[in-house]
């Protein structure tokens, strides 16, 4: 039976992934340089940044850093204008937290979390969060799931990772925890092959974990 629920935030918890994408983009296309969609897929999956593109290309780190302050204000212009909630996941969570002990364990920033989070309930129903400050490394390494563990005092076994990424997919795998993978129209090209569970939408979630019991 699984005790311990670890949750991606982005594309599993609100739909921010696409609007990361269009800031990251925006910089860059101040540089000159294109960011295609299917290139940022590949950089995604593996977890590298969007900045090799301008890298490759021998740009410096003084303006690769001032553009990536200009990719932060375009994010958070967007997090504050667009739409980013994702319907029903605030009941499903609702309805876990009263059988289960659960965290959020992602790669945002906590600047950016915050600000995603600050009016929408959801932090309410976790035991902890974890962002990219608080662990050596960021996915695909195993770290942020070692951390999530730990915090719980949890054996792998106890936990489900719910995730929606290949380097999300991969962390938990590298930390050797069961992932279930929600469908994302955004990363649906990654691989998930080394994935234990599919869910069509994270309404699917309690059902499944009645399945493992």
């Amino acid at each position: 039976m699984k005790k311990y629920l670890l949750f991606d935030n982005d594309g599993v918890l609100v739909e921010t992934e696409m609007w990361y994408y269009e800031a990251n983009k925006m910089a860059l296309s101040e540089l000159g340089f294109e960011l295609p969609f299917a290139t940022y897929m590949e950089i995604m999956a593996r977890g590298g940044t969007a900045w090799e593109v301008a890298q490759k290309e021998g740009v410096d780190e003084q303006t690769i850093a001032y553009q990536r302050a200009k990719r932060d204000t375009f994010y958070r212009e967007f997090l504050a204008s667009q739409e980013i909630e994702i319907a029903g996941v605030a009941d499903v969570l609702e309805s876990l937290s009263k059988e289960y002990k659960m965290g959020i364990v992602t790669t945002s920033r906590r600047i950016d979390f915050e600000l995603i989070h600050a009016k929408r309930g959801i932090v309410g129903f976790m035991d902890f969060t974890l962002c990219v400050e608080e662990y050596p490394r960021a996915k695909p390494h195993p770290d942020p799931y070692l951390a999530g563990m730990a915090k719980f005092g949890a054996k792998p076994h106890e936990c489900l990772v719910i995730e929606d990424s290949q380097r999300g997919l991969s962390a938990a795998v590298n930390a050797g925890i069961e992932c279930a993978v929600v469908h994302n129209e955004f990363t649906k090209t990654h691989d998930f092959s080394k994935a234990s569970h599919f869910l069509q939408s994270l309404r699917e979630l309690p059902t499944l974990l009645e399945g493992l019991r």
